[in-house]
């Protein structure tokens, strides 16, 4: 099992991130992400791997990949989807560089999941004071 980790370009937090995701799931189902590039590793992903998404400047949640797809952009060109589970998991926060597409992650570098609890004290904090207090290790 291999994991993908993803900048979520344009999205403000988890709650951003997650009513985009609705809105697409309901316009053009399955709910899926779109990428140029057809991950060489797709059967490891297939066997229980998840997208982790960076948020800004972190990694704060994942999804479940169900499938590898061949898939087409809007305007007719192919490309490949990876469809997702809605479920979005929090996991404990760890900053990130900006990067370019993806990169693949090992189930030993991957951050761990957290609790819903943690996740919902986290969330009533201002994001800048959320970044500030991750980047010092005091919050998940």
């Amino acid at each position: 099992m291999i994991h993908l980790v993803k900048l979520a370009v344009g999205v403000r937090d988890v709650g951003h991130l997650a009513d985009i995701q609705r809105r697409r799931m309901t316009s053009d189902p399955p709910l899926r992400h779109q990428t140029r590039s057809c991950p060489k590793r797709a059967d490891e992903l297939r066997d229980g791997g998840s997208i982790y998404w960076v948020i800004a400047g972190a990694i704060l949640v994942r999804q479940r990949i169900l499938d590898v797809i061949g898939d087409d952009w809007d305007d007719g060109t192919k490309c490949t989807g990876l469809v997702l589970d809605p479920a979005l998991v929090r996991v404990a926060a760890r900053p990130t560089r900006p990067f370019q597409g993806w990169r693949y992650l090992t189930t030993e570098d991957a951050p761990m999941d957290i609790s819903s609890d943690a996740a919902r004290m986290a969330d009533d904090l201002p994001a800048s004071l959320q970044r500030d207090l991750r980047a010092l290790a005091l919050l998940p």
